[in-house]
């Protein structure tokens, strides 16, 4: 019997340092997953806090029917349900809304500045706006659609393992993973401007341009690999670079995470507003 089994064995038996050392393996992972659902730290914090005790406290309803990986996440998948489902989706320009917000106040310029400058997270690169642009736009999508996409093609979860975390069939979430997929790709042929000359949003070689002057932001964006690959235009293979480029990064603790998360805060101000 390995640490882990024995780890388990007794938090099985009620062994609260058990579970939190088990609970402790998955919990990073966890926290990034809860924060592209809800995209704001505060709730990231209530609801892994939520699940840690609430799974502790059905611990002993676990049969190992899968992994204790899985059995987590289906539990904060469903807190989050609950939670996301009083929200309105977010409307595919909501970061156009945050920008004209951001270009017209000196007070969040300010602190954009103050976190680029004071914090060692405060860093600008647009692989991580990327990420952030992927967050924004899975927030359009009807709940199923995002916990399904983002639970298979960022954490690599497989579609059974999917179907047991949010209690529908495998044919369900192959059917959501189709049409999430349809619809994420259909809004980036639109907007993003990297990849399509009709796109509509520049933000990413916009904000390198105020974050980093002295940068030739150019080089920067033709650095990219999904940029190379625009030439052909290849939507899937398009999008699953986009993915592979987001899986990348723990939105929580890269090298920008900080001005991220400021930024994350104008686009919910944004909504508000309007």
């Amino acid at each position: 019997m390995n640490d882990s089994d024995t780890q388990l064995k007794k938090a099985l038996n009620g062994d609260i340092n058990a579970f939190e050392s088990l609970f402790s393996q998955i919990h990073p992972q966890l926290k990034s997953y809860l924060y592209r659902l809800f995209a704001d730290r505060n709730d990231v914090e209530d609801i892994s806090h939520d699940t840690f005790v609430k799974a502790f406290d059905k611990i002993s309803t676990f049969k190992g029917e899968s992994s204790l990986k899985t059995w987590i996440f289906q539990i904060a998948t469903n807190l989050a349900y609950d939670e996301l489902r009083k929200r309105k989706r977010w409307q595919v320009d909501v970061q156009d809304r945050a920008r004209a917000l951001a270009g017209s106040s000196d007070e969040i310029k300010a602190e954009f500045k103050s976190v680029q400058n004071n914090s060692p997270y405060g860093n600008y690169e647009i692989i991580e706006h990327i990420d952030f642009c992927f967050t924004c736009i899975s927030k359009t999508l009807v709940i199923e659609q995002q916990i399904a996409l983002i639970l298979k093609d960022i954490y690599d979860f497989s579609v059974k393992e999917i179907s047991l975390i949010i209690n529908k069939s495998e044919g369900v979430v192959k059917h959501l993973l189709i049409d999430s997929r349809k619809i994420m790709t259909n809004i980036f042929d639109n907007r993003c401007a990297l990849i399509s000359k009709k796109g509509i949003c520049h933000q990413c070689s916009e904000l390198n341009g105020f974050f980093n002057p002295k940068q030739n932001q150019q080089e920067v964006i033709l650095a990219l690999d999904l940029v190379k690959a625009s030439d052909k235009f290849n939507r899937e293979e398009l999008f699953e670079l986009r993915t592979k480029l987001v899986k990348s990064i723990n939105p929580l603790q890269s090298n920008g995470s900080d001005l991220q998360e400021v930024i994350m805060k104008c686009t919910h101000l944004a909504i508000t507003k309007n």
